[in-house]
């Protein structure tokens, strides 16, 4: 153990203090990036790196973690599932100061943990299980999986497609976290007589019926063509993680359709919540939707 161990402890306590779960995120997730940038040769920058090498990276290149406090439970091409058993300085801040774990980790490392991840290849993605925590467990489980981003957009072009037989203005949605498919929908803002009803927000509707939670904090929203400034305001305050889409709002208003003009990705740097955006996933088969 560090000998600096019990200092960190008191950093994150005086941190979870004076300064509001989004700052601490936005700084954990901007000395992650640092690092990686500093450190080109983590993951020896293969085009497609693997779940184990982005958790080595992440946990014990990063971290300094020994390999022996992260017993991995099982591991595949596209997954890698272990148990966290090291000390850890939020843990026992967060038992100093009353905090549950549950709320603060989710807060704080999620997303600033998938922003490492990213970095290396945005399809890799980190999961962890709520109710497999510490202290309400002697562990933590968490898990690295490999998501086929084009696989999801076929599912979202095809909810496009139904959208179309239906009589409604061709975009499709879907909402994943994990292998999970949380949500799947068309646009009904036609047949519903509904001008709400877009796609991304039937997805995200389905989703938190299904997920139970108004927060999808580690999800992705897979959408058609780049969200209105509606459905990215609605990703926000579903605070998902990533947004992809395939086609751009900038993209469709040359081919005549009717879009606000304001992208996803400047509603979400004027939003309190850190969010992903991830452009031109399968551009010319979303494209093709639009013709």
């Amino acid at each position: 153990m560090p000998d600096n161990f019990e200092s960190k402890i008191e950093e994150q306590v005086e941190r979870l203090k004076h300064f509001s779960y989004h700052e601490i995120e936005r700084e954990v997730a901007q000395k992650r990036i640092a690092w990686l940038i500093l450190n080109p040769r983590a993951v020896g920058k293969p085009d497609h790196p693997s779940p184990r090498q982005a958790f080595e990276a992440l946990f014990l290149d990063y971290m300094g973690l020994p390999a022996k406090d992260l017993p991995v439970l099982s591991e595949t091409d596209t997954e890698i599932v272990w148990l966290s058993l090291n000390r850890c300085p939020t843990l026992e801040a967060c038992q100093q100061l009353g905090l549950n774990t549950h709320q603060v980790c989710r807060a704080i490392y999620e997303k600033s943990t998938q922003a490492f991840l990213s970095q290396l290849d945005p399809q890799l993605r980190f999961l962890r299980s709520y109710e497999e925590i510490r202290p309400y467990t002697d562990h933590c489980k968490e898990s690295i999986v490999r998501l086929d981003f084009d696989s999801l957009m076929r599912l979202a072009i095809k909810e496009a497609h139904a959208s179309r037989r239906e009589g409604n203005k061709g975009y499709g949605a879907v909402v994943v976290l994990g292998h999970e498919i949380l949500g799947k929908a068309h646009d009904t803002a036609v047949t519903q007589h509904d001008p709400s009803r877009h796609a991304e927000v039937n997805a995200i509707r389905q989703a938190v019926q299904v997920f139970g939670d108004g927060n999808l904090s580690g999800a992705i929203l897979f959408s058609t063509c780049e969200p209105c400034p509606m459905c990215s305001s609605l990703a926000v305050w579903a605070n998902l993680t990533t947004i992809v889409y395939g086609v751009s709002i900038e993209e469709t208003v040359k081919m005549g359709k009717s879009r606000i003009r304001v992208s996803a990705k400047e509603i979400i740097e004027q939003s309190p919540v850190m969010i992903e955006v991830i452009g031109e996933v399968l551009r010319e088969e979303c494209r093709a939707l639009y013709i």
